[in-house]
């Protein structure tokens, strides 16, 4: 099932990646594996924590090209394995409310990542949804769609590289 996308709020990047759900499944959920392709280049990700349960952490930190660190913290809402996976910057650990520190000016969102397996490869959608018009308006204009579609491209690759077993 698709997650409801409210256009005033919400951002959206719908791609066919030719690789299976479970590789992109293992990519998102496994720290080694989700670091060399999570953040457009030059930009890399330093560190990276997943506790993958509703209510486990998803830390994440990015890098520029100056050496400049970003770390972000949620924590995962739903976990359906190669399914779904939807995770907050607005709650830590444990369900504990926080105040995003996501290196984008604190912009809260919550993301919802959908796999759907198909006769070529996955259907991947990834939904940023946001409480106001403002924060998305921003998100888009920090280049959401350039940055979510160069990291799918780079997902793609990086699992293409055999970097993941089929």
């Amino acid at each position: 099932m698709t997650f409801p996308v409210n256009p005033e709020l919400d951002l959206v990047l719908e791609r066919e990646l030719a690789v299976p759900v479970a590789a992109v499944w293992e990519a998102w959920t496994t720290p080694a594996k989700l670091m060399p392709w999570f953040c457009p280049l030059p930009w890399t990700t330093v560190a990276c924590e997943i506790d993958l349960r509703p209510g486990g952490k998803f830390a994440t930190t990015m890098q520029s090209p100056e050496g400049e660190q970003f770390p972000s913290e949620g924590c995962y809402l739903e976990v359906v394995p190669e399914r779904r996976l939807v995770w907050t910057s607005v709650l830590g650990e444990g369900f504990r409310p926080i105040a995003p520190s996501n290196g984008a000016d604190d912009m809260p969102f919550t993301a919802v990542l959908e796999f759907e397996p198909t006769a070529t490869g996955t259907r991947y959608r990834a939904t940023a949804i946001h409480p106001t018009r403002e924060h998305s308006r921003r998100h888009a204009e920090m280049g959401f769609a350039d940055g979510w579609g160069e990291c799918a491209n780079q997902l793609e690759r990086f699992i293409l590289t055999g970097a993941i077993s089929p």
